[in-house]
């Protein structure tokens, strides 16, 4: 039932007790003029069936009405979910490590690293000093950017939920198209700026730490790029030569090499095991699960930034890599790893935080699930190489 059937209905109810109002307080007071003979004992019975009516029809009003206000104000906020992400319970600390100082790495973790520059020292210049400085080259891996993915505009998940403003209804479900019921969807992302090690103060006086505060970095629903894949198309042009059988089956080969090492950075077309990184949009054409479309939108949106220019190259072996960030137009898949924060957090175990493109099989099953774990949010990890001077 729509809002004008509502409206109606409730138009015709009050009507209706305006009539029964008015007749019983005819027939139950002997000083009114409309009345002028005492009533009798059918007629008292008659009184009250009548007040009992109203009583309950006045009952059935104030109902539909609190629920056509709550509907009609709320809209699609009571779908929004979400929650703040725990330092201490929602975040897998041991995705830092490992942790090298030149060649020698400090602590592992049982996980994967990337090349680190092994010369000691490095010499990177300081301003105001016009000669470069010698230090030690440090290489580690820094929770740096939280990440939504959403079927709801302004739902932002890792702010616990909060609506902003009006949703678009029907914008952002996924659904089904064509003979072979193709399962396709849509979803917005946002990004935000999120140097919790620096808030922590884990690591006091690093130099190669981000100093920042909490910000909201981008949000998809304002870019009329992301909406449209013919509109994408400005910032990758280079889409129309993957868009064939043969580009996208060498996305198995950037799958495979991710789900056991890292992937590869010459397939830059691919987001390994979830699909194509173009179009730089919302919009999937292969919905194979939500943890699998929100993976795709994860690597999307970063690759999409680095195209912006928004997103710079955080690592490398050489000096230029290393004394500062550097433009890297072209996502350097590497670079990054991610960790589920909502619904579900994944902070123990060798899967807790994965490279972009690595296969969702062995740790996505039930991290999905209807009503409150239908929208995901994400923890960026990036590789941080840098010369402390």
């Amino acid at each position: 039932m729509n809002s004008a059937s509502i409206w109606a209905f409730l138009k015709l109810l009050r009507g209706t007790i305006l009539q029964i109002t008015s007749i019983s307080e005819c027939l139950g007071s002997l000083k009114n003029l409309a009345c002028k003979k005492p009533p009798s004992f059918a007629l008292k019975a008659k009184v009250t069936q009548w007040a009992n009516i109203r009583h309950i029809l006045r009952i059935v009003l104030f109902t539909h009405g609190c629920l056509f206000v709550v509907f009609s104000s709320s809209g699609y906020s009571t779908l929004c979910s979400g929650r703040f992400v725990n330092p201490i319970t929602d975040i897998c600390w041991s995705c830092l490590f490992p942790i090298s100082i030149g060649p020698v790495k400090v602590n592992t973790g049982g996980r994967q690293d990337t090349p680190n520059p092994h010369q000691i020292p490095c010499f990177c210049p300081r301003p105001p000093l016009p000669t470069p400085i010698p230090g030690i080259p440090i290489g580690f891996w820094e929770p740096a950017r939280l990440l939504d993915v959403t079927r709801i505009p302004f739902c932002m998940v890792s702010m616990g939920g909060l609506q902003l403003g009006q949703s678009t209804v029907g914008y952002g479900v996924h659904g089904s198209s064509g003979e072979r019921r193709t399962q396709n969807s849509f979803y917005q992302v946002h990004w935000y700026i999120y140097p919790v090690i620096y808030w922590l103060e884990l690591l006091t006086d690093f130099l190669c730490l981000e100093q920042q505060s909490f910000d909201v970095g981008y949000i998809t629903e304002l870019d009329p790029l992301w909406n449209e894949d013919e509109l994408s198309f400005i910032l990758n042009p280079e889409a129309i030569l993957f868009g064939n059988p043969l580009a996208q089956a060498a996305c198995s080969a950037d799958c495979a090499a991710a789900s056991l090492d890292f992937p590869l950075d010459t397939l830059f077309w691919c987001n390994g095991c979830q699909g194509s990184l173009y179009p730089f949009t919302g919009n999937i054409a292969a919905h194979n699960g939500g943890v699998q479309a929100s993976l795709l939108m994860v690597g999307r949106i970063m690759a999409k930034l680095h195209r912006e220019l928004l997103l710079w190259g955080t690592s490398g072996t050489t000096n230029r890599e290393i004394c500062q960030k550097y433009p890297m137009p072209i996502i350097k898949k590497s670079q990054y790893k991610t960790q589920m924060t909502y619904p579900r957090p994944t902070t123990q175990g060798p899967t807790a935080c994965n490279p972009l493109g690595r296969t969702e099989v062995f740790w996505g099953v039930g991290r999905e699930f209807p009503y409150k774990g239908e929208d995901f949010g994400y923890l960026i990890w990036r590789k941080r190489n840098c010369c402390a001077l």
